[in-house]
């Protein structure tokens, strides 16, 4: 993937930032896994990197094709430097999101719905664009 072709959009869930790719050319979204599995777990981010290791291993044994279909961006990390992170489209999240056992489960896939929703509505109407900048 061509960082040239990417545009990060900070998006919040229940108070937690979920740094999110929109890929012009691919008109997909990639999605920072270490960031949803922050959000489920509702714990600190050291273990929540901690925890997608763990996973992350177990899904490879197991032959998920989830984490084969992980890519790595360089996204701004808490402290400001820019580090790879693991990132998915939005279907290889729903898979993950299944993996973990939380009661944020389905509040996080109707979150990923709608905002799989917004980018339909954008391409539908993209004076909506404008008005969100």
């Amino acid at each position: 993937m061509k960082e040239a072709q990417m545009h990060l959009i900070n998006k919040m869930f229940n108070d937690k930032t979920i740094r999110t790719v929109w890929n012009k050319d691919e008109e997909k979204y990639y999605i920072s896994v270490i960031d949803i599995v922050n959000a489920l777990m509702e714990n600190d981010y050291q273990d929540s990197r901690n925890y997608w290791k763990v996973l992350k291993h177990r899904l490879k044994k197991e032959g998920n094709e989830t984490v084969t279909n992980c890519n790595q961006l360089k996204l701004k990390a808490q402290d400001g430097k820019y580090r790879s992170t693991d990132v998915v489209d939005i279907e290889g999240m729903f898979r993950i999101i299944e993996s973990i056992p939380s009661p944020n489960a389905e509040p996080m896939k109707l979150w990923l719905a709608r905002l799989g929703k917004e980018r339909i509505d954008e391409v539908f109407d993209p004076s909506i664009t404008v008005k969100e900048q």
